[in-house]
């Protein structure tokens, strides 16, 4: 089934007529809509928009609740006339940091407004929420005054247009990155507009404007061709002596059409919400309104019963779950089960197969029907008999709205280092060699500007380098404080040094590319294909994968049900889901009989790693222990013997694993957290073990021999580049020691309920910087961490920080080893 198969089961539907019929009967119709339950809502408001044109405003209690309905309604209507009004603030309790994606949201949406209000559009669907709406935006006649309109075929003075977009406030660089930004090249302009999502390619011929076109910033290849566009600075810019702010004390409702017909969930809150200068009784009387559950807000002409019902909890009892979509099955119900993963309808199926004895049951009887789809909440809605039910809270898995929150790129990092060079900075140019940066020059191309790189070699040669050929140089690194020898051009010395170079990292390689060969042709455990019990933990992840985390996943299980034995590199960044994927392979290899060893850096990780195995494993038999130097002697012998006799499936712990008195039953598999930080002594240790057992390896900073050896093949790699949803990028800020920054630090952080890490690596005097700390900042509460305290103390430390007992951690770098405190965002 597809999204339009869902929306069909309400054709002719006698509500949704009902609720058009008032619109149109009524010039301010007020429609109260009751008993409508989870994403219903979302449904209605598709099916309504889609045949009532004109624009829709949708106000909802918050940032969550309107993110979760704006997915769902992009989900079922499209992307291409749904739109949302964020409030410009990353924080908006506190208001103090200015978000440039949301900025971007807000201008695209009073665009789109004013294209409505202006005939330039017929449909738009904005939705919003009260902290949005409670902030003040510029004056209407401020922002067509701001707006740039360009469209192909008209006359277009390069050097007058030029000066207009740096008059309106946008700021001329080398490559456009950001939203605010516009660049020229010879007669191709880039413009970054506030309006659009991406950057505009304008091309001037003459003085005719020839195309327009928008393209991608990590590539800058072009994807569309459109006739014209709106251009719009930064309308809440703070203002200099140049360039005042512009005031912004008008109402987002002096931008809604006059048509415009507005939604609301629960009106009462909204209103308490929202300042009466921005949004009052007055101001919303010339509407139609739809509300949904809640007070009215007003006397209805029309209240609709839509008799649904949210969909129940089922705590992953798969049995009860099959026995109510058989009673409903019964009474002539279609059961529709919604996921926007194909992997988890099959575990669906997987599961109702086993719990039938073998019988495909889900599938002979046509229980349910799967829509690949996005949707936060099932329901089910009695009146057309309807089971719509959501697969991420059979589960219990964690559902996450998606809204743009930055725009860091891959490329724009490229193009910064290289914005960052100054004059007589050495860089080396792949096929040329080593030479000095001497700035950017146009220069004739074919008849036409251009800019290039100058590159200065030895005895002055010159060389330009294009600026679409910026990959082939790089800035070049070496030891601090030392000159390398500039090439010249046209000889064969930097040709020469690369040959050599390149024989020598052979022969190092050689050595070590036949050790593993000999370990590729070894014969290994073949662990068998996915059970019942496998799917269920992979379900029962109350995340939904990335699509990097998935494959990696898969690879690895793959590797696994080879008989070759696996050597995988598992890279990614802290919380892109490592610590999951270990969890998954590690549950495979003991429930075929294996057991696990899972090393890892220090002793602190050891006690999180048994807290997040045993919780996430708490529902399966499987035995999980850990060694380390917490442990008295007592208890580290009666762990040992446990492993030996093989009563242990899966043992965490540091290099104590390694030691000659830990022997294994039958160890099947070996995963080795942040490989980076073991020293030679141990992995020579790790040699003998690892030659005819599968081994995992997680690491966030892989050594350059290890990374080497998975992109030449010799390893498996798998390469998490996919951040979870709706993960904001790390902002890293470099300061002298400053008590009154520390302080806002903390305060700032403290307040919206985090925690913080100040990392201070002298145990000597790190006392002393907890009560500069505890002076500062009175009434936070501080701890203290280092490697040098018992083990025992240390720990309770930990503990304590993760359960939230403390507010600050003053430690050493005794952190930096993969410890997962979600609550703590900011480090000093």
């Amino acid at each position: 089934m597809n999204p339009a198969e869902l929306l069909a089961y309400y054709d002719d539907d006698e509500r949704i007529n009902q609720v058009l019929e008032a619109l149109l009967t009524y010039e301010t119709a007020t429609v109260h809509l009751t008993d409508v339950a989870g994403s219903q809502a979302a449904i209605i408001a598709s099916l309504v928009t889609t045949q009532a044109k004109g624009a829709h405003l949708f106000v909802l209690q918050d940032k969550e609740e309107a993110a979760y309905f704006y997915n769902d309604l992009q989900a079922l209507s499209g992307k291409k006339h749904v739109f949302f009004f964020p409030s410009s603030y990353r924080n908006e309790s506190t208001r103090d940091q200015i978000d440039k994606a949301s900025v971007l949201r807000r201008t695209e949406a009073l665009e789109r407004l004013d294209a409505l209000s202006s005939n330039r559009r017929t449909i738009g669907i904005c939705v919003t929420y009260p902290q949005a709406l409670d902030e003040g935006i510029v004056a209407r006649r401020t922002f067509r005054a701001a707006s740039i309109r360009v469209k192909v075929g008209q006359q277009l003075d390069l050097d007058e247009f030029t000066a207009e977009l740096f008059t309106a406030g946008f700021e001329r660089c080398s490559f456009v990155g950001e939203p605010g930004e516009f660049s020229v090249r010879g007669g191709i302009i880039d413009v970054f507009s506030y309006s659009n999502d991406h950057p505009y390619r304008i091309e001037i011929v003459g003085d005719q404007l020839a195309s327009i076109r928008t393209f991608d910033t990590d590539s800058q290849v072009s994807f569309e061709k459109i006739n014209a566009a709106t251009l719009l600075p930064n309308l809440n810019a703070e203002g200099d002596e140049n360039q005042p702010a512009l005031a912004r004390n008008d109402s987002f409702l002096s931008y809604v059409p006059d048509e415009t017909t507005i939604w609301f969930n629960n009106y009462e809150l909204i209103m308490e919400s929202v300042d009466d200068v921005f949004l009052n009784t007055d101001s919303l009387a010339k509407y139609p309104h739809i509300s949904i559950s809640g007070k009215k807000s007003r006397e209805a002409d029309l209240e609709i019963d839509f008799e649904s019902v949210a969909q129940p909890v089922f705590n992953k009892n798969f049995e009860l779950l099959v026995e109510n979509l058989e009673a409903h099955q019964m009474k002539k119900y279609s059961n529709v089960i919604i996921s926007e993963n194909a992997k988890q309808i099959k575990r669906l199926y997987d599961i109702f197969e086993d719990l039938a004895g073998g019988q495909d049951k889900s599938q002979d009887e046509n229980l349910f029907s799967s829509v690949m789809l996005s949707m936060h909440q099932g329901f089910i809605d009695h009146r057309v008999k309807l089971t719509c039910y959501t697969d991420h809270q059979i589960f219990n898995r964690y559902h996450r709205f998606v809204l743009a929150t930055s725009f860091s790129k891959k490329a724009s990092i490229t193009l910064k280092e290289f914005h960052n060079l100054q004059k007589g900075d050495y860089v080396v140019h792949i096929d040329h060699g080593i030479g000095k940066f001497a700035g950017l020059e146009k220069i004739d191309v074919n008849g036409k500007p251009q800019e290039a790189i100058r590159l200065v070699y030895k005895e002055g040669d010159i060389l330009y380098v294009s600026i679409h050929s910026l990959h082939r140089i790089s800035k070049y690194s070496g030891r601090e404080g030392f000159e390398p020898r500039i090439d010249k051009l046209g000889s064969g010395t930097w040709k020469n040094l690369k040959q050599r170079t390149k024989k020598k990292i052979k022969d190092i390689a050689k050595d070590l590319i036949k050790l593993y060969a000999k370990r590729k042709a070894q014969k290994g455990f073949q662990f068998s294909p996915d059970g019942y019990m496998q799917t269920e933990l992979e379900a029962s992840f109350i995340y939904e994968d990335t699509p990097d985390q998935f494959k990696a996943s898969e690879a690895t299980k793959n590797d696994m049900e080879s008989p070759v034995p696996m050597d995988r590199l598992v890279c990614g960044d802290v919380g892109f889901g490592k610590t999951e994927i270990a969890i998954r392979a590690a549950f495979k290899a003991a429930t075929d009989g294996k057991q696990v060893a899972i090393l890892v850096p220090t002793t602190i990780l050891t006690a999180q790693h048994f807290r997040t195995f045993s919780e996430r494993l708490k529902e399966f038999p499987v035995e999980i222990d850990y060694l380390n130097r917490f442990k008295s002697a007592k208890n580290q012998k009666e762990t040992l013997k446990k492993l030996e006799e093989g009563k242990t499936d899966i043992i965490i712990g540091t290099h104590r694993l390694v030691s000659k008195d830990v022997k294994f039953k039958d160890i099947g598999l070996l995963i080795i957290d942040e490989e980076q930080k073991f020293g030679v002594a141990t992995k020579e240790k790790l040699k003998d073990l690892r030659v005819h057992i599968d081994t995992l390896t997680l690491t966030a900073t892989p050594i350059p021999r290890t990374l080497q050896f998975s992109l030449m093949n010799a390893r498996d790699l798998s390469i998490m580049n996919t951040p979870p949803p709706n993960r904001y990028p790390i902002q890293t800020e470099l300061a002298v020691f400053n008590e009154a920054l520390i302080k806002e630090a903390i305060d700032q952080e403290v307040f919206r309920g985090g925690q913080v890490f100040f990392v201070h690596n002298r145990v000597q005097n790190i006392q002393d910087i907890a009560h500069l700390i505890r002076k500062l900042c009175p009434d936070i509460r501080v701890a203290i961490g280092h490697g040098q305290m018992a083990g025992r103390e240390l720990e309770n430390v930990m503990l304590k920080f993760v359960e939230g007992a403390f507010d600050v951690l003053v430690a050493t770098t005794i952190i930096e080893s993969g410890l997962d405190i979600p609550n703590a965002n900011t480090i000093i």
